[in-house]
């Protein structure tokens, strides 16, 4: 039995292509490193970073900070707790009118689905089109729409959330097991009946979770619109920044840190039940 040869010289004398492959992948990744650091420190040259204006800053922003302590919404609590209220009907109903207007549209997307590439890259680009304008554009285009308030606030989530579900769903969709789809068709079933009780009941659990997770991440997103006149508790937050309450400040901070944990923690508990579920019902 021929011993296992253990220098590395040996084994490079011996598989020179394995080594040489080696050498040059690791050549490419310090010339990419390189590059990388280069264009850093471009970008700080190209955009007056400046470490004087940095620690600036940072007094300035720890001076805010004191002036904050202790959180004191005054008299206007009750105004905080329903702009809280109107902030998280903003997410929900944005949320779930994206997923509902969402959901068709992945269909056509979804491979599987819809074979032809000249029914299925026009459903993509236009889904592509909508993603690619951020949310807050959208509250700014709403509210020139339908005027300030927090329906431009819901229409600007849910057009948001249509481009990124109608991606997400399709890809639910394309990576479900075809297993079940083909029992259906072995039945006797059609199209409708392949996607209804073959894709659906799989790819169900996994869209749930999708919109459980958009539903927190759109709290924080409704804050951010509510500052450009989309309603909410984002309204009442800039509009204290204006007026330099900083106490009150505070309290809305907190009070949105608080909602967005109670809403993760409620998510998560309910994304690891519907899965769980899902998989029992598979076993």
């Amino acid at each position: 039995m021929t011993p296992v040869t253990r220098d590395p010289n040996q084994l490079a004398a011996q598989y020179p292509e394995l080594f040489q492959g080696t050498h040059t992948a690791r050549l490419k990744a310090l010339a990419i490193g390189m590059a990388a650091f280069a264009l850093f420190l471009f970008g700080c040259w190209h955009l007056d970073f400046s470490l004087d204006r940095l620690m600036t800053g940072l007094r300035q922003l720890s001076w805010f900070v004191m002036l904050m302590i202790p959180p004191d919404p005054g008299t206007s609590l009750p105004t905080y707790l329903a702009a809280m209220g109107e902030t998280l009907s903003i997410a929900f109903l944005g949320t779930l009118l994206g997923a509902i207007l969402a959901l068709p549209i992945s269909l056509l997307a979804a491979r599987n689905i819809i074979p032809s590439i000249f029914l299925r890259f026009p459903a993509r680009r236009f889904l592509d089109s909508i993603r690619g304008v951020d949310t807050l554009i959208w509250a700014l285009v709403w509210i020139n729409v339908v005027g300030l308030g927090p329906f431009a606030g819901v229409l600007a989530i849910a057009t948001a959330d249509f481009g990124a579900f109608g991606k997400l769903f399709s890809e639910a969709i394309e990576g479900a097991d075809r297993k079940q789809v083909e029992g259906i068709r072995a039945a006797g079933g059609g199209k409708l009946h392949e996607i209804r009780f073959g894709l659906m009941p799989q790819v169900l659990p996994v869209l749930a979770g999708q919109i459980l997770y958009f539903i927190e991440s759109n709290t924080r997103s409704a804050t951010i619109i509510g500052i450009v006149g989309a309603g909410g508790i984002g309204l009442q937050l800039a509009e204290q920044i204006r007026v330099l309450e900083w106490q009150k400040v505070s309290t809305l901070i907190l009070m949105i840190l608080v909602a967005v944990a109670v809403i993760d923690f409620i998510s998560t508990r309910l994304r690891f039940a519907i899965i769980g579920r899902a998989s029992d019902v598979r076993h």
